[in-house]
């Protein structure tokens, strides 16, 4: 009676020692311009003080080297960061 169980279970052993297929690469996820971050690109490399004469739309952050800001995620929210050089970085929307 042993030993159809073992050999049943010696059949499950091997089974699970089989490699699995690696798993499909993420999706990229898509960047979103809902902020209309797109437009404001040519603004990277410009010194900061180019910001203060530009209006831009209600809830945008300028953000430093140094800001603390909130780690929500709003994607219709434009993100203007510089750098301790006071040059602009980066334009995005989160």
């Amino acid at each position: 009676m042993r030993g159809p169980f073992l050999a049943a279970a010696g059949l499950v052993i091997l089974g699970a020692c089989q490699p699995l297929p690696p798993p499909p690469p993420p999706e990229p996820t898509p960047v979103s311009d809902a902020c209309g971050a797109s437009g404001y690109q040519g603004l990277i490399g410009q010194p900061r003080s180019v910001l203060d004469s530009m209006r831009f739309p209600l809830g945008t952050r300028t953000i430093g080297p140094s800001d603390a800001i909130t780690a929500d995620y709003r994607p219709d929210r434009l993100n203007i960061e510089y750098g301790a050089g006071g040059l602009i970085e980066k334009i995005a929307c989160y």
